[in-house]
C-alpha cells in the first residue's frame, strides 16, 4: 500500500480537504470583483482601499496567497488610523475633506448640474465622505495606539 495521498483523477493534485468548488469559485469571483473595483476606485470617486481590503478578505477565505497582502493592508490601515488619532491637523483636514465629499455628493444626487458629476458618482462621493468622516471620528475616539502596537504594525 502506498503512503502517498490519493489524487483526483486527471487533476494531478491532491484532493482539497473540505473546500467546496462552489465556495472557491464564489470567493474568487466576489473577491476579484471587489479588488478590481477597489483598484478602479483609487482613481475614480469611491473608497478604493476599503474595497481592496474587502476583496482580499474574501479571497483570503479560500486562497492562502491573499493573506499576505491583507495583513499588509491591515497594518497600513492601522497606521493611518493611528496617524489621524495622534495629529489634530491631520484629523481636521480629513474631516473637512469628508464633509466636502459629502456636500459635493449630495449636490450630485439632488441633480445640481456640476460638470462630470452623475448621480452614480454623487452616491459614491457620499459613501466615501461618510466613510472618511466615520474613520476620523473612530480614530479620534479610539486614541493613538500604544508604542509597542505601533511598531508591530510598522514591521509586519
Amino acid at each position: 500500500m502506498s503512503a502517498r495521498p490519493s489524487r483526483r483523477a486527471g487533476s494531478g493534485r491532491p484532493p482539497r480537504s473540505g473546500r467546496s468548488p462552489v465556495k472557491v469559485i464564489g470567493a474568487a469571483v466576489v473577491g476579484g470583483a471587489l479588488t478590481l473595483a477597489g483598484i478602479a476606485a483609487l482613481v475614480l470617486p469611491g473608497p478604493g482601499f476599503v474595497l481592496i481590503a474587502a476583496g482580499l478578505a474574501v479571497l483570503g477565505t479560500q486562497f492562502a496567497w491573499a493573506q499576505r497582502p491583507l495583513v499588509y493592508a491591515k497594518g497600513k490601515a492601522a497606521q493611518g488610523i493611528d496617524q489621524v488619532a495622534r495629529s489634530r491637523p491631520h484629523a481636521g483636514f480629513a474631516f473637512v475633506c469628508g464633509v466636502g465629499l459629502l456636500a459635493v455628493g449630495v449636490l450630485g444626487v439632488v441633480g445640481v448640474d456640476i460638470p462630470f458629476l452623475t448621480v452614480a458618482s454623487g452616491i459614491l462621493l457620499v459613501l466615501s465622505g461618510l466613510f472618511l468622516v466615520g474613520t476620523v471620528v473612530y480614530a479620534r475616539r479610539k486614541g493613538p495606539a500604544a508604542p509597542a502596537a505601533r511598531t508591530a504594525t510598522e514591521h509586519p
